[in-house]
Order: structure tokens, then C-alpha cells, then sequence
């Protein structure tokens, strides 16, 4: 299962995944999945709003048995601490925090049943490195860090992975498009991202739990 397949990481991600023969879940948050080709490797789901409680547990029970849940969703918006509202702080906390939170409970239920499981979040370099000037998006992500180290000790005995990626600016058109005086050279692309998540949320990770892995190279 990948949230934010349709995102500017996801479609790297999903690619990966389907490349190395797995069968992808994607929640669409609109009303039906986009119009598009069959793909064996592919399930679209419509209509799921994953800061809604009652729709990620009724999308996680409809789901056969899981391998890995890749928790992709999120959202950045960046202001001066003197300019950030109470309202960007609860959006970046409900963007970033709550839809992480909600898929990993509804995951760990699901892989108790299957006897484990691989669960991947995406965190942020600035949780580790901080900027200024998103400090409402800093603190959602560094809670995202958070949440991932703390479940990965209280679901070690039910055979579940936990782990985070953390990336710095992603090489994406946007960002290219929001930092035309940026080098983009020096930013991860989505490709390299996607084989880290793979490696995580693969059978071949046998050990890693609890870690947050830099995916900023030099950046």
C-alpha cells in the first residue's frame, strides 16, 4: 500500500514497487481513480481522504494482506514563524502527522493478523537540520520521526519494521520552478529516494527498525 502515489515522490516509488513484481494499493484521495490503462501491478482506490479516521480504517480493512505500507502523503508550507497562524500549524500536523499515524495503526493491525510487516514514512532532513522559515512544517515532520522510532520498539515482537526516509529538497519540476536560482544537481532525485524506500519496505531488510535514513546525498 503507497499513499501519495500520485505525489511528486510516488510515482518514482511506484514505479519501483511494480518493477520488483509487488501489487501496489494507491488511495486516491478524489472521488474515483483517474481514468488509465489497466496495470497488473496497479489498484486504485477512490475516494479516500486520509485525514479521515473512519476512511483510512475502512480502506486498511479492505485490503488483503499486507507486505508493506508506505505512508508517502503529505504537504510543505513554508512561513516565518511571526506569519504562521495557529491553522498552518494544525494543517502541516494533520498533512504530515495524522495521515502517517492513522495508515501505520491501521497497518500494524493488519500485519499482526499476517505475522508482519514493513511499514516506511517520510520524514524530512529539517527534523534533523533545521531551517528557518517552516518551523510548522518542521515540527509536523520531526513528530513524523517521532512516531516512527516509538512504534518501531512497541511492534518489534509482532515481526514489524519501522523505519523513515528523510529527504531534503526533492528534485522536482515545482522546486525547480519555486528555486530557479537553486542547483538542482545537489538535490536527491525521486529515483534514488524510491530504491531506498524499496530496500526498507522489502523482504531483503531483515533487521533495520526505528532508523531515519538521510536521503540527501550532498545536499
Amino acid at each position: 500500500m503507497i499513499t501519495g502515489g500520485d505525489g511528486a515522490l510516488g510515482p518514482a516509488v511506484v514505479q519501483a514497487f511494480v518493477a520488483a513484481g509487488a501489487v501496489c494499493h494507491l488511495p486516491i484521495r478524489g472521488a474515483s481513480p483517474p481514468t488509465r490503462a489497466p496495470d497488473p501491478g496497479l489498484r486504485r482506490t477512490g475516494g479516500v481522504d486520509l485525514t479521515d479516521e473512519k476512511a483510512v480504517e475502512a480502506y486498511y480493512a479492505g485490503l488483503p494482506s499486507l507486505a508493506a505500507s508506505v505512508h508517502l502523503a503529505g504537504s510543505y508550507r513554508g512561513l516565518p514563524i511571526a506569519e504562521t497562524s495557529r491553522s498552518d500549524l494544525e494543517g502541516m500536523l494533520l498533512l504530515n502527522l495524522a495521515t502517517a499515524f492513522l495508515c501505520c495503526r491501521e497497518a500494524i493491525k493488519s500485519m499482526r493478523k499476517s505475522g508482519g510487516g514493513r511499514i516506511v514514512n517520510v520524514g524530512a532532513r529539517v527534523s534533523e537540520v533545521p531551517i528557518g522559515g517552516a518551523a510548522a512544517y518542521t515540527v509536523s515532520k520531526a513528530a513524523v520521526a517521532a512516531l516512527t522510532r516509538a512504534l518501531a520498539v512497541e511492534v518489534k515482537a509482532d515481526g514489524i519494521l519501522v523505519n523513515a526516509v528523510l529527504p531534503s529538497i526533492i528534485d522536482t519540476p515545482a522546486n525547480r520552478a519555486a528555486m530557479p536560482n537553486a542547483d538542482p544537481a545537489r538535490w536527491p532525485k525521486p529515483e534514488e529516494i524510491a530504491r531506498a524506500v524499496l530496500w526498507l519496505a522489502s523482504p531483503e531488510n531483515r533487521l533495520t527498525s526505528g532508523a531515519l535514513i538521510p536521503v540527501y546525498g550532498n545536499a
